[in-house]
């Protein structure tokens, strides 16, 4: 094989040169670098990424842990955690935690064994032990998607201050209950700093566009399928049903509020519950992909037609999306772009660790179909209830 004072040689220059050519740790000439590349490219130069690793501490890796095979919606944010990795010149350990917090914790301890440089991670709902395990070991982490309390610790029982979400913007932390019982989000908790760099959509302000287009087409009882409790995606998105029934002028009421629990059967059950109360709702927003089509599959059993007798609307748009009779009206979230910034702003870590933690929110659209009952308005996407703190912001604070 091929050595770099091989292709040294054949250059012309020296081993640093070459070094620095395909590190990219100095500025070199233009044609002093095509000639390294040149030559690189004649003899088949492969580095030697471990030898590398051994002097530099680097190994040019980032281990990713997301539920990628059981959520679609974290596939697609795969695609994108790839794609920008590659181009940055970082390859991926990937590995699924299947959203369990015990396996979630054994998974990022084996990636860590693995000497990823860094780490980009969708937590669980009860992400104690995981954070604990990050900060003793100080690894460059990016949470994604899912936001951390900044005061959490391992030993924070369940449902205490480790159950609260904050990451720079106010928000409430939904206390989903069992599937179809009703569900009341926990108080706002008050804006504090992160301890790790976070990205994530937004999602309160575009629940709530749902619940106000919902409630514009005459709709005065309108339920939610919550997702899993703990998970700062659903305090956030039941906040914004709140909101959007506050600014419709509807009064809340509990009983519209039910757990699907992240999952198609939850929201199966979920949607059987609300069908089944004296005065069921009208109109139905469900919090993501997998609880639309649980919803879909009640209506569909229970006789109901979308949006006939049940006007529908969801987070989460989908591939298969605008397929369903009728198409639907969906939140997308921008997924690959999710992925991508969170691996910016991992590499910024790594090349800035003492910088002050941050939070990124990325804003979604709504793609306006038919299951809302409108009619039909080929390609009519909109920016999703944009506020103040929901256009492409950066939190920025000392950890």
């Amino acid at each position: 094989m091929a050595t770099m004072t091989d292709v040294a040689r054949r250059a012309g220059v020296s081993v640093a040169t070459v070094s620095h050519v395909l590190n990219g740790t100095r500025p070199v000439l233009p044609h002093t670098r095509q000639a390294v590349l040149d030559a690189v490219d004649t003899l088949g130069y492969t580095p030697n990424t471990l030898a590398r690793s051994l002097v530099t501490s680097r190994t040019r890796s980032i281990g990713l842990a997301v539920s990628a095979i059981s959520n679609p919606y974290f596939t697609e944010i795969l695609q994108g955690v790839e794609a920008a990795a590659l181009e940055a010149g970082y390859g991926l350990l990937i590995s699924d935690p299947h959203d369990d917090p015990r396996h979630e914790r054994r998974v990022v301890q084996l990636l860590h064994e693995r000497r990823v440089d860094g780490m980009i991670v969708a937590p669980s709902a009860e992400p104690r032990e995981l954070v604990g395990y990050l900060r003793r070991h100080a690894v460059p982490t990016v949470f994604l998607d899912r936001l951390v309390d900044a005061h959490m610790t391992e030993h924070d029982p369940p449902g205490g201050a480790g159950d609260t979400v904050s990451a720079g913007d106010t928000v409430s932390a939904g206390a989903a209950a069992s599937d179809g019982a009703a569900v009341s989000p926990g108080a706002p908790v008050a804006p504090d700093a992160p301890r790790f760099d976070q990205v994530c959509a937004e999602s309160a302000a575009p629940t709530a566009l749902l619940v106000t287009h919902l409630a514009g087409l005459g709709h005065r009882r309108i339920g939610l399928i919550a997702g899993q409790s703990g998970l700062s995606t659903t305090g956030e998105r039941v906040t914004g049903y709140r909101e959007g029934l506050a600014a419709a002028g509807l009064e809340y009421d509990a009983r519209l509020l039910v757990s699907g629990n992240s999952e198609s059967d939850g929201a199966e059950r979920a949607t059987a519950a609300l069908l089944g109360l004296p005065h069921p709702p009208t109109a139905l927003v469900t919090a993501n992909n997998a609880m639309t089509i649980g919803a879909l599959r009640a209506l569909r059993r229970h006789g109901r037609s979308v949006p006939d007798d049940l006007a529908l609307c969801c987070f989460d748009d989908f591939a298969w999306a605008d397929l369903f009779s009728p198409r639907l009206t969906a939140i997308a979230q921008p997924s690959r772009e999710l992925g991508a910034q969170a691996v910016r702003v991992l590499l910024d870590r790594l090349a800035e660790p003492d910088r002050p933690a941050r939070t990124v929110r990325l804003p979604c659209a709504f793609v306006h179909r038919t299951s809302c009952g409108c009619p039909e308005e080929p390609g009519r996407t909109e920016a999703a209830g944009r506020t103040a703190s929901s256009t492409l912001t950066e939190k920025g604070t000392a950890s």
